[in-house]
């Protein structure tokens, strides 16, 4: 790597590289005790294959491996090793695994047992099936009664599980190529988890329906198996040119747009640390900033004091995100914050309500908490801010949203954020998460239509966990799912997610994306007690002012091939560029007639190129 780790990732430590399993045609990526990227003649076939212990904040346990063994020949693999999780309580869980590979089968077998009971939310088998040419095609699943029905992987995200009381499903690899997963040991179903920005579909056990957190009996062995069969009819025997390493190929495309504004997220904690910085967000020039204002966690008159005067040195628009109370009526409650809010001569653009129940997830099978009806809470807004834009939707995720989707004909615009950790936080899953906002876009325009959309604030570390009584504290700067603080945020990682980002959702016309805070664990500039130099300018900052910048200039998609490398053309006074970034922690070569010619993509890098005459 020609790059020092820490510019990379925002910390010196580094992913320990997976090892290559390989049976004839089938391959698999064992890491930390699990499989992923598991191709048959080169295409993907399954996404990963875990063992997973969660906790009762469904934060996943890093389980400590012994004893691993690895035999490796031709047309087999064999993979033996015991895993150890120990909970806060100091019980014990053991799991046993044996993972066999032959050309056309995967066997991954294990058994847990604890000698002292175990508290988990979860323990067994997660099978992520990918995306990208699955969504919307044909599968046939197995149902645990016998029953097999044909149907398809959803398109637009499903909401709640697609599939239920599963044992096997299968789906066309490509043509002649189908592979069956059968899953033993328990009852397992499916969830869309697009609806987490997660790019993949995952057959998990235990139905969520049953209650958690539950105990694992004392002495009493768990075992599960998940097997993976290929069954191939065709004649080829050549992998597919999706395993090349070779030039990237940029072609321009047919769709065009305008650029979305960008926000940047103030909250009360970082108001005055914003407002030292001043100089800094007139140099990003954010078209938007967005004041969070949260009643329950003690915010008040002094908040929007400050909020007004970082108002004053801003040339752009405002919103005030509201988590409203919902203790009394909605009526008094934002009748009292509009009467703050005047005491403070601070009056925003927009104003963006939600009641702060709705932040926390309601899951299948749970009872909804109890919340005024929104047609309430937005009738109340409208009448304690005449004359101000009222939007709703979700101030946690696109799951929350389309799981109660809030009445497109009371607001007048929607919102909802994203997090690339909820599930897992190693370095391929957070940038694989990018494949999925297409999707989720996608599905909000088929519920609100043309309703004016808003994405974000949407960070690599977690601001808030609707999964869990809080998010996960992350002192030594590792890679954790739900972490409140990322390492990644701090590196070139978290400038190409930025603008990755940027570029999955620009046909979603977006009327603003916002992708950062000024300060703090989620800013553009590092605070006190950080690594880099204190208020010192993060990777991120060039991402945000440079999308800043281009904000309300015309686009036009640019296909690269394969999607380790993104990219899209700027057309504004100044001309026409192309906006090209590596979405890779290995330099990639980038060509096609798109560009003038080739060049090299260092790790992570954004580049500003030329078009081809």
């Amino acid at each position: 790597m020609t790059a020092d780790a820490f510019q990379l990732y925002g910390t010196h430590a580094v992913e320990t590289p997976p090892v290559r399993l390989t049976s004839g045609k089938l391959t698999a990526d064992l890491a930390d005790g699990n499989l992923r990227t598991i191709r048959y003649r080169g295409i993907e076939v399954l996404r990963a294959i875990s063992y997973l212990v969660r906790d009762r904040d469904w934060g996943t346990y890093s389980p400590e491996i012994a004893d691993l063994r690895i035999e490796q020949g031709d047309d087999r693999f064999d993979i033996a090793y015991r895993a150890r999780c120990e909970g806060p309580d100091g019980t014990k869980l053991v799991i046993d695994v044996h993972i066999r590979g032959y050309p056309d089968r995967l066997d991954f077998e294990a058994e847990a047992t604890s000698d002292t009971g175990f508290e988990t939310n979860r323990c067994g088998f997660c099978i992520l099936h990918p995306i990208v040419g699955v969504a919307g095609s044909s599968a046939t699943v197995e149902h645990v009664d016998g029953r097999i029905v044909q149907t398809r992987f959803p398109d637009v995200i499903e909401p709640w599980q697609p599939f239920k009381d599963m044992r096997a499903i299968s789906h066309e690899v490509m043509p002649d190529v189908t592979a069956e997963c059968r899953m033993e040991g328990d009852t397992f179903e499916m969830e869309d988890q697009r609806n987490w920005s997660d790019a993949s579909y995952k057959t998990y056990v235990r139905p969520l329906a049953l209650p958690w957190p539950y105990k694992i009996p004392a002495n009493q062995p768990v075992r599960q198996k998940t097997s993976l069969t290929i069954r191939d009819t065709s004649r080829s025997a050549a992998l597919s040119a999706a395993t090349s390493s070779g030039v990237i190929r940029l072609e321009l495309g047919t769709q065009t747009g305008s650029m979305p504004d960008i926000g940047v997220v103030v909250t009360p904690e970082e108001a005055d640390a914003t407002l030292s910085a001043r100089s800094l967000l007139s140099e990003i020039a954010p078209r938007e900033l967005l004041f969070h204002f949260d009643p329950n966690a003690g915010h008040g008159a002094e908040a929007l004091q400050k909020f007004a005067a970082i108002t004053a040195a801003h040339r752009g628009r405002t919103t005030l995100e509201i988590a409203l109370a919902c203790k009394v009526s909605p009526a008094s409650e934002t009748a009292e914050i509009a009467r703050q809010m005047q005491r403070a001569d601070f009056r925003p653009g927009s104003i963006l309500i939600s009641p702060s129940v709705d932040r926390q997830s309601t899951p299948p099978g749970s009872k909804w908490p109890d919340c005024p009806p929104l047609e309430e809470i937005y009738a109340a807004a409208r009448a304690a801010f005449p004359g101000i834009r009222i939007g709703g939707g979700m101030l946690s995720y696109f799951t929350e949203l389309n799981r109660k989707r809030v009445p497109a004909g009371e607001i007048d615009f929607v919102s909802h954020c994203t997090n690339p950790i909820v599930h897992a936080a190693d370095d391929l899953s957070v940038m694989q998460t990018l494949e999925a906002l297409p999707f989720i876009t996608r599905s909000v325009r088929a519920i609100y239509g043309d309703k004016p959309y808003r994405i974000g604030p949407s960070t690599i570390p977690m601001r808030q966990n609707p999964y869990g009584s809080r998010t996960m504290d992350n002192p030594a700067g590792g890679r954790i799912p739900m972490a409140n603080h990322d390492p990644r945020h701090n590196g070139r990682f978290a400038e190409a997610f930025a603008l990755g980002y940027a570029i999955r959702v620009l046909d979603a016309g977006l009327e603003c994306l916002t992708l950062s805070a000024l300060t703090g664990p989620f800013g553009l500039i590092a605070g006190p007690d950080e690594p880099t130099e204190r208020g010192g300018r993060r990777p991120l900052f060039n991402t945000v002012q440079t999308l800043s910048a281009l904000a309300g200039a015309s686009w036009q998609e640019c296909v690269s091939s394969p999607s380790q490398v993104l990219s899209f053309v700027a057309r504004d006074a100044g001309g026409a560029r192309i906006y090209v970034v590596n979405l890779t922690g290995e330099e990639r070569r980038v060509g096609g007639d798109a560009l003038a010619k080739e060049v090299r993509l260092a790790p992570f890098a954004t580049a500003v190129l030329p078009l081809a005459d």
